[in-house]
Parts: structure tokens; C-alpha cells; sequence
């Protein structure tokens, strides 16, 4: 038998984000546990988009203060994330203007570097674009992409070098508890004692939930991309893009081609996480070269270059679960992140430490995204956001 005094399980980048924070805030003997490898469930196969444009402070405080550690990953946490800030243009309907207008100007008042631009002047900037059902664009210059395995993988060395042991190829059984406290977890490898457990289990979370007897409507589904050459007509002029209209997001990879991922709901279906295929059916493919070409007409003479797809665990109203479940003493989550928490989590990470360690998180409160809010009757809704159904991903 072992003994911890925390015990975080998936080494995903906000398992091993809040390893990180938690082992420089001396919180003493931390282990992280790991199903299978770093990066094995979303992280690693993670569109990884970094940018701000949220519809809602909350989530934007988290982008904005993990932008900063993008932008400064070698001093604040050491190795290279792979970050690439290409800048990002943002599309939406011409009737939500005034949404994207009300968000850009609460970004701009949190110290974001972001505003509106003509469609003339996003031509500019990508000539191959096609902007005949835009009026307004939302621009972020120092927005991007970075690496998602460098990135955690840069965490683990981190942590690791703070402390913190990673324990992989290893399953947690069940999470222990006596009474309405948490005393540790069960796992492949033996019973491992501690006072707090994290749960970053991505979709695989249901399985220790379960027996607990806590429900949070949490739903596992299959999330796919698909990688196309640059046509020989396209510019080189590649940025990140989120278009609300076509409900696409893509960006560069490999120097020459666009990784894409199309949200429409009824190709982001439930399953289950152990049994689901990582290739992409022929229809996806065929759907996201027809979306792609929408705003980039050129691209409908591309050629694909691989696909890959992946599990995510969403919440009922599409934003993440972070914080204490009061069910049991000494236990916490961040799970329902609907895949969108990448960019957020070296945020989430710290501010999930401050919580355990302190009792509260003092970087960006917490409190909106506390998993108990669906218990209150109060769901998450979004003032100004742009009337796509909370199914809706962007990585």
C-alpha cells in the first residue's frame, strides 16, 4: 500500500497542469495516476487551438491568464510548448454582430489584444478567404495553436522534477471512501491512501463517478479532425480560424496543410470510450472538405492527408465542471470540458491548486464552474453567444 497526500488521476494537460501547480505550492507527496500513456485521451490528439474569444468572462479570465504562459512557457514552466502565435479570425452571422461586438469589448477591457475588422481587411491577411456572409470578424493577433504533446509532456518533466510521481499503464478501479471522506484510490497496481483526490479522467470519468453514486449528466463522445494538403491555388498566408457559420475551426500543420474539425452535432455521437475507432469514417471527410470549402473555395481541389478522432466528455450545458464535489470530502473534478480546455489549462491547473491548497481559487474564481450548479437548477447560459446549441465543440 502506498500514501499520498493527493492523488490526481489522467495525465492529460489539466491532470498534469494541476500536478505542476500543486507540487510548487508544496502540497506535498502528489502522484499521478495514468490508465495508459501521456496524452492517451484527448490532450494528445487535441486540435490545440490558443486564443481568448469566449462569450463569457469566466472562461475567458482562464484564457487569458493561460495565454500568458503560452507566451512565457520556458519561464513558467520550463521546455517549449510549441506555441505559434499566428493570430486568429473569428466568424459569426451577420445578426449576432452585436454579440461579437459586447464580447471583444469585455476582452479588450480584460487587457486582451483583440478587435473587430472589416471583411476587407481580414482578406488581407488571407486572401484565399471567402467572406460574402461576413460583415464583422473578430481578430486576435497573438492567438494560434501549440503542440499538445510538447506541451504536456514539458508539464510531466516539470512536475516530475518538483516531486511528483507518475504512475502510467496503471487504471484507477475505484475511488475509496469512508463515510463522506475521501481515503484514497484503488488501482491496477494496488491501493494507493490519500486525503484528496482530483478526478481528470476525461471521459472515462463516469466510470469512477458511478459508484459513488454522483451523476452529472455527463456524456462521453466521439470528436473527429481531418488533415488536407494546401491546394496549389491556396496562399501560404494560413491563420486560425473559428467560424460559427460554418461550425469549423481550423489551422496549420505541417507547414503546409489545415487540420479541421467540423462540429455538427450528429457527427459528434455518444459512445463509449473504451470501444470507440480513432480512424474517421469517409463521411466526416467528405463533410469538412465541404465546409472548408465554403470559406476557403480553393480548398475543394485539397487533398486529405490523415485523420484521427478521439473522446470527450461534455456537460449538459457545454462548459466544464471545476471544483469540489460536495459529496465528499477531499474530492474534486474537472471533467465536461466539451473539449475546449486545452487552451485553458495551465489556468485551470493553478486555480484548481489554489482551491485544494487554500480553499479558494484566487488566479480566476471558480465558483461559475462548480460541478454542483446542475443540482441548483442553475446551468450555464452565455449572454452574448452566437445560437449554436451547446453540443458545439472548437478545440
Amino acid at each position: 500500500m502506498q500514501v499520498a497526500d493527493i492523488v490526481i488521476v489522467g495525465a492529460g494537460a489539466n491532470g498534469l497542469s494541476t500536478a505542476f501547480h500543486l507540487a510548487r505550492a508544496k502540497a506535498g507527496k502528489i502522484v499521478v495516476v495514468e490508465r495508459r500513456h501521456l496524452g492517451a485521451g484527448a490532450t494528445g490528439k487535441s486540435g490545440a487551438l490558443v486564443r481568448t474569444n469566449y462569450a463569457n468572462e469566466p472562461e475567458t479570465r482562464l484564457a487569458l491568464e493561460s495565454m500568458n504562459y503560452f507566451k512565457h512557457w520556458d519561464d513558467l514552466v520550463g521546455g517549449d510548448c510549441g506555441y505559434q502565435p499566428i493570430g486568429l479570425l473569428f466568424f459569426t452571422r451577420p445578426e449576432h454582430a452585436t454579440h461579437l461586438e459586447a464580447n471583444i469589448a469585455l476582452h479588450r477591457k480584460l487587457g486582451i489584444n483583440t478587435h473587430i475588422i472589416s471583411p476587407d481587411e481580414a482578406l488581407a491577411l488571407d486572401p484565399s478567404l471567402s467572406l460574402a456572409d461576413v460583415t464583422h470578424v473578430g481578430y486576435e493577433p497573438e492567438s494560434g495553436f501549440a503542440d499538445p504533446n510538447a506541451t504536456i509532456y514539458s508539464f510531466a518533466r516539470a512536475a516530475q522534477d518538483t516531486g511528483v510521481e507518475l504512475q502510467l499503464n496503471t487504471e484507477v478501479t475505484r475511488i475509496l471512501v469512508e463515510g463522506q471522506r475521501v481515503t484514497g484510490v484503488e488501482t491496477s497496481n494496488g491501493i494507493i491512501q490519500a486525503p484528496t483526490v482530483v478526478i481528470v479522467a476525461g471521459a472515462w470519468a463516469n466510470n469512477l463517478f458511478a459508484p459513488l453514486h454522483i451523476d452529472l449528466g455527463l456524456t462521453p463522445r466521439r470528436a473527429k479532425v481531418v488533415v488536407f494538403r494546401w491546394s496549389y491555388e491556396r496562399t501560404p498566408q494560413h491563420l486560425t480560424y473559428l467560424d460559427r457559420i460554418n461550425l469549423m475551426w481550423a489551422r496549420p500543420i505541417d507547414d503546409n496543410c489545415t487540420l479541421v474539425g467540423v462540429d455538427l452535432e450528429h457527427f459528434f455521437e455518444a459512445r463509449e470510450p473504451d470501444t470507440y475507432p480513432e480512424a474517421v469514417e469517409q463521411a466526416y471527410i467528405d463533410v469538412c472538405r465541404e465546409q472548408l470549402a465554403k470559406r476557403f473555395p480553393a480548398m475543394r481541389h485539397s487533398t486529405m492527408r490523415g485523420n484521427w478522432a478521439c473522446m470527450l466528455m461534455q456537460s449538459p450545458d457545454g462548459h466544464p465542471m471545476i471544483g469540489s464535489l460536495p459529496q465528499y470530502t477531499g474530492l474534486f473534478c474537472m471533467a465536461g470540458d466539451s473539449g475546449t480546455s486545452f487552451k485553458t489549462s495551465p489556468a485551470i491547473g493553478k486555480c484548481l491548486g489554489e482551491l485544494i491548497t487554500e480553499g479558494q481559487a484566487t488566479t480566476v474564481d471558480l465558483t461559475p464552474f462548480r460541478p454542483s450548479r446542475f443540482s441548483e437548477g442553475a446551468p450555464w447560459h452565455d449572454d452574448f453567444d452566437y445560437g449554436n446549441h451547446p453540443i458545439t465543440i472548437s478545440r
